[in-house]
């Protein structure tokens, strides 16, 4: 069997795979899809020897009859059923080892993910710069949104009409002439 420093690496890869794309999973059991990605990621579906279905059917095989997952010890021995089937010419034990080095260290990769398209007419549409109208009232000159003061006409209670331009300056000018 494999060392114990091995065993923690592969243990860790098992926990990586089991939280990878679900918030609420513990890392204590693997689901079918993760089994699958893990298998893939890993190189373990090579499409000649070992396909997804081979991997779909040894989860099948190895996991408890009403559950959807696998704990880590059905994990270790669905590798075991994996891998004689990916590597042929080695004994059992070799090709056990084998298997478990392909797996250990390995994290979900995110290959394929969707980047966020940054193209002239994204600039173009998003500048606050170039709006007209009431929609250029909604951002200051740095291209910051103003909030709701901008979306709304907010009312001050001075007393004094809008667009008096000497607000708050009645009781200076009593002053003065006394």
């Amino acid at each position: 069997m494999a060392e114990s420093a091995d065993m923690e690496q592969l243990l860790t890869s098992f926990k990586k795979f089991a939280i990878h794309g679900d918030t609420k999973a513990t890392g204590k059991e693997l689901n079918g899809k993760n089994w699958a990605k893990l298998c893939k990621d890993c190189r373990i579906i090579d499409g000649k020897n070992v396909t997804a279905t081979d991997v779909d059917i040894v989860f099948s095989k190895v996991k408890q009859k009403t559950s959807r997952v696998v704990t880590y010890e059905e994990f270790q021995r669905a590798l075991e059923d994996l891998a004689p089937k990916r590597f042929k010419g080695q004994s059992k034990e070799e090709a056990l080892e084998s298997i478990y080095k392909l797996v250990e260290g390995r994290e979900p990769t995110n290959v394929g993910v969707t980047k966020m398209a940054k193209a002239k007419a994204v600039d173009r549409l998003t500048d606050a710069s170039r709006y007209t109208g009431s929609h250029k009232e909604r951002f200051d000159e740095s291209g910051k949104g103003k909030g709701r003061e901008g979306r709304e006409e907010i009312v001050e209670k001075t007393g004094y009409v809008g667009a008096y331009k000497n607000a708050g300056t009645y009781g200076d000018k009593m002053k003065t002439e006394k």
